[in-house]
């Protein structure tokens, strides 16, 4: 494997979740001897398999996989962890000759890769009392209208419900007293270590992408898999819904559905459109991304598609 660059070759591979990266991935490494580093905030929890669409047995064996089952549900993981994880992950890969595979859909960690760590205030604990607070008298989603008045852009990428994140924007704002949008960009660009070929595997029809969403959260329900799961976890005892992990897209329906305060119907009506809300943001962000190389999900042979550019890249 050659590179006319001085600096060694690594392939993203993005997408919305349910658009075939997986399987893409698996099939390029067959032609090409690569390693898979996932770029997924879900995946890197233990125990969550069912609602994560996490690789099987055969496919995690298939090909070498990193940053897959590494922490417990009740820890978080940062996306500088991710970013000096990926870095020295990538090196390694490099020296014993196979090509990186980047491949997920958690767009925050490709954009903490590529643009670098931000020099946010810290957090501030009686700010976020405050502000969690504010939340339970009004919802999150009335905290996110007040975000959008306050920094629109970084509201535009953020789900009304993602407590965390807009609790974190807003308290980025009343300490700093600048939007985050406006800090991340005064952020100098960082230069990464290796070259980057970056692929998008996006919809040409939404509808025929909303489907497969459909189909994929209607198999994880089946035979109550899903639910198990989500049962398993709540017997810990240490688990609850306020936890990252547990407000991963599914779990936290899941989690309602065991506390009675919806049904099994409202369960599934939910996961679908938190599902396709997720996809909706993870495009929003793939359109802020104009070095990518866009690859129909939904044509002919994505993998091949893509196999055929990356091995123009590799020469």
């Amino acid at each position: 494997m050659t590179n006319t660059s001085i600096l060694p070759p690594a392939i993203a591979i993005m997408g919305p979740t349910a658009s075939g990266k997986t399987a893409a991935a698996l099939a390029i490494a067959q032609a090409i001897p690569a390693e898979i580093i996932s770029v997924d905030s879900a995946l890197v929890y233990r125990g969550m398999d069912i609602g994560t669409a996490k690789p099987t047995l055969d496919e995690l064996a298939a090909v070498p996989h990193h940053l897959i089952d590494i922490i417990d549900p009740l820890d978080a993981y940062s996306v500088a962890q991710f970013r000096n994880d990926t870095l020295r992950l990538v090196a390694e890969i490099t020296a014993r000759g196979k090509l990186p595979l980047l491949v997920g859909g958690t767009m925050l960690y490709f954009k903490g890769l590529a643009d670098g760590l931000d020099d946010l205030p810290g957090a501030d604990a009686a700010l976020r009392v405050q502000l969690e607070a504010d939340a339970a008298a009004i919802g999150w989603p009335a905290m996110h209208a007040r975000l959008a008045q306050l920094d629109p852009p970084t509201a535009a990428r953020l789900a009304p419900n993602d407590a965390q994140r807009v609790g974190r924007a807003l308290e980025i704002i009343a300490l700093s007293g600048q939007p985050m949008s406006a800090l991340l960009a005064l952020r100098e660009k960082t230069v990464l270590p290796f070259q980057l070929q970056s692929f998008a595997l996006e919809p040409s029809d939404r509808a025929v992408l909303h489907a497969r969403i459909a189909t994929r959260f209607d198999a994880m329900l089946k035979d109550d898999a899903l639910l198990g799961e989500v049962e398993q976890l709540r017997r810990r005892g240490d688990l609850h819904p306020g936890l990252p992990s547990m407000r991963c897209v599914g779990y936290r329906q899941a989690w309602d559905y065991l506390d009675g305060r919806i049904d099994r119907a409202t369960l599934r009506e939910t996961g679908i459109i938190a599902t396709r809300q997720l996809a909706k943001r993870q495009l929003t962000w793939l359109r802020a991304m104009p070095q990518r190389i866009v690859i129909d999900c939904l044509g002919k042979d994505p993998a091949g598609q893509m196999l055929a550019q990356i091995q123009a890249f590799l020469k």
